[in-house]
């Protein structure tokens, strides 16, 4: 059967026919499989912050406007494109080597890049400025926040080193330079010396920073800070009335003046502080301990306490005699005398001006006749005061046989340097 088949022609024919389409269909369509393997000439991508170089003359030029980074749109074979985009290894750039002082508008160039890609930037174009490199020396100021300070204290003027520095940058920047300053950065309350790296900025008059590059960049300041204190005479101001037949001869302290501690503003409007003995239940000379009044806004006072004598006139007794026998003379100006003075200072008596004092004393006619002037010494005591207006008691020495009282009890002065010292 088969034998018979294969001698048939048609049979033949058809079987090769067959086997032809077989082998047709086996073979692969290799236009087909060349165009997959080729990369698409459309791809497109695009590759953010590129950075922007500069080339120019850096010694003698400085150049402004250049943008940081641009945007690179590449388009072309996707292999490439994506190689490309990965390795980044191009460059964006403006060539200022020919450039001329002033202002002008210059393209951003890509190079390093192959040429088989399109290349679009985003800015293509910078608006730059060209200006004369200058080098100029300032002057450094310092500054803190004064708020810091604690309360009684205050600070001296900053001392910076070095106090000049440097300053490089365009022509018509470093013109407008108006303020060179160092700016401690401290943190918490002052109440002593600080000492502190500070970094220098460049401003303009309406305080803005400016491009510039300093040398050095940094400064060390010191702020001086001590505690704001004055010495102010320490009053004595009597209170109540003695027992009867008690007479007062004296009252004193052991210091005269004392240290205050408040801000500036209260230190120029005290003068003094004082202390209050009360003498109504002074039988015999008597010394105490009393705290030292100070007013509102001080903030410290040291000596807080001082110590009071108080001398009683042990004849009080002998001089107590019947109203009606009792006589009063007055002495009229009587001089005051200065006891203590400095040499390098001299006083002004401001009231009285003419530095006199009218005195009444009281006893009995017999010792009153007999009495004068020269029985008596007015004097105050300016022993260890400062230059300044200060208000002091007038102080009194006489018989002890005899009471008395000031027709003015405190005199007014002012110390000022001694000309001939």
């Amino acid at each position: 059967m088969i034998d018979k088949l294969m001698d048939n022609h048609w049979f033949l024919k058809i079987i090769s026919l067959v086997l032809a389409v077989l082998l047709f269909s086996s073979v692969p369509d290799m236009e087909k499989a060349t165009n997959e393997n080729l990369p698409s000439k459309n791809n497109v991508e695009t590759i953010t912050d590129v950075p922007v170089k500069s080339y120019y003359d850096t010694e003698n030029f400085v150049v402004s406007g250049v943008p940081e980074k641009v945007n690179v749109t590449i388009q072309g074979p996707k292999n490439i494109v994506q190689m490309t985009k990965s390795l980044r290894n191009f460059e964006a750039y403006v060539d200022l080597s020919n450039a001329e002082i002033g202002t002008q508008r210059v393209p951003i160039k890509i190079r390093d890049i192959s040429d088989k890609l399109k290349v679009k930037v985003e800015p293509s174009y910078a608006k730059v400025n060209v200006q004369e490199r200058v080098t100029k020396e300032f002057k450094v100021e310092a500054e803190f926040n004064k708020n810091l300070l604690e309360d009684g204290y205050v600070s001296e003027e900053p001392i910076v080193e070095p106090n000049t520095v440097k300053i490089t940058g365009a022509k018509d920047v470093i013109d407008r330079i108006s303020y060179v300053i160092a700016t401690l950065d401290i943190e918490g309350y002052i109440n002593g010396t600080v000492t502190r790296e500070a970094t220098i900025q460049a401003l303009d008059k309406k305080l803005n920073k400016l491009d510039v590059n300093v040398d050095p960049e940094t400064v060390t300041v010191t702020v001086p800070v001590k505690s704001s204190s004055k010495a102010v005479p320490i009053k004595i101001v009597q209170k109540g009335t003695p027992p009867e037949g008690v007479s007062i001869n004296s009252v004193s302290i052991d210091k005269k003046e004392a240290t205050i501690f408040a801000k500036p503003e209260v230190l120029d409007q005290t003068d003094s502080v004082r202390v209050e003995v009360d003498v109504s239940n002074i039988q015999k000379d008597t010394e105490l301990t009393v705290p030292v009044i100070i007013s509102k806004g001080i903030l410290k006072v040291d000596p807080k306490t001082v110590k009071v004598k108080i001398n009683v006139d042990d004849k009080v007794d002998d001089n107590k005699v019947n109203d009606e026998k009792d006589e009063e003379k007055t002495l009229s100006n009587l001089p005051i005398k200065t006891e203590g003075l400095n040499e390098k200072y001299k006083v002004a008596f401001l009231d009285p001006a003419s530095a006199t004092a009218n005195l009444t004393i009281i006893g009995s006619s017999d010792i009153i006749k007999t009495i004068s002037e020269d029985d008596f010494s007015l004097f105050i005591d300016v022993s260890n005061l400062s230059k300044g207006n200060h208000e002091l008691d007038i102080q009194v020495k006489g018989p002890k046989n005899v009471k008395w009282k000031l027709a003015k009890e405190t005199a007014k002065i002012s110390i000022t340097e001694n000309d001939k010292a």
